[in-house]
């Protein structure tokens, strides 16, 4: 029962979350191209937004290229450069450090969208849930340090990466490394999923215009006009489109 509930979460479910999050990602782009942004509530209040996004971003960004670079590099590309358990180090120390990051910038996030009225009554279901899930994925990547430090050879790692890697190269075998590994990394690897499941569905899909950001900073700045304020042109502020959530 075991061996079979293990297969169908590591073995099916992940190749369920990425089709859906290409082909999810694809069908919105295609069909509602207006929903292709961050829904930003910067107009309403700015308060703690400047910094819990630039923190939440600069640790997240990190995280996320840091796990790509671990996970998906063959062991044999940097053995001769470094050992698997100064990898490990190095990863818990960076790692830790870009976790409270942003956990931090995404709990000043999470409290300004619950704590302001007019913020939470224009927030979308999706956008609280998200937070909340992105919340937990964190705090669980920051639990699975202290397990981390329990086998300092770097074992556990290498096993974690070589599934994600016998994953995405179609090959056998990748379930098994997973066993007798801790809940909570399987929590974590669950849950990091489950996000690629939803992101078609949520503000996630503004990650995509990432790969463009030199078009971004060079488009025109966009007016924001004040209804009550009747200002000249050259006193009206401009903003970026597609402000920070």
């Amino acid at each position: 029962m075991t061996d079979w509930f293990n297969t169908v979460l590591f073995g099916i479910y992940p190749y369920i979350c990425l089709a859906v999050f290409f082909i999810g990602s694809w069908m919105r782009f295609d069909r509602d191209q207006y929903t292709w942004k961050t829904d930003s509530s910067q107009l309403l209040r700015k308060g703690t937004l400047r910094w819990g996004s630039n923190l939440f971003h600069c640790g997240v960004l990190f995280l996320f290229f840091g796990h790509a670079f671990g996970m998906l590099t063959p062991h044999f590309l940097y053995e001769g450069l470094i050992s698997t358990g100064a990898k490990q180090l190095l990863a818990m120390v960076c790692g830790g450090i870009a976790g409270v990051i942003a956990l931090i910038g995404l709990t000043m996030l999470l409290v300004r969208r619950l704590g302001d009225e007019r913020i939470r009554a224009t927030s979308k279901f999706s956008d609280i849930l998200l937070l909340w899930l992105l919340w937990i994925q964190l705090a669980l990547g920051l639990a699975t340090i202290p397990l981390s430090a329990q086998h300092m050879d770097g074992s556990v790692m290498v096993s974690l990466a070589e599934w994600a890697q016998r994953l995405l190269t179609f090959r056998s075998g990748g379930v098994e490394l997973l066993a007798g590994k801790s809940w909570v990394f399987k929590a974590h690897m669950f849950l990091g999923m489950t996000l690629f499941l939803i992101f078609p569905f949520t503000r996630l899909v503004h990650v995509w215009s990432g790969f463009a950001t030199l078009g971004y900073l060079r488009r025109p700045y966009q007016l924001v006009r004040a209804r009550r304020l009747n200002l000249p042109a050259d006193r009206q502020t401009p903003t970026r489109r597609n402000g920070a959530a």
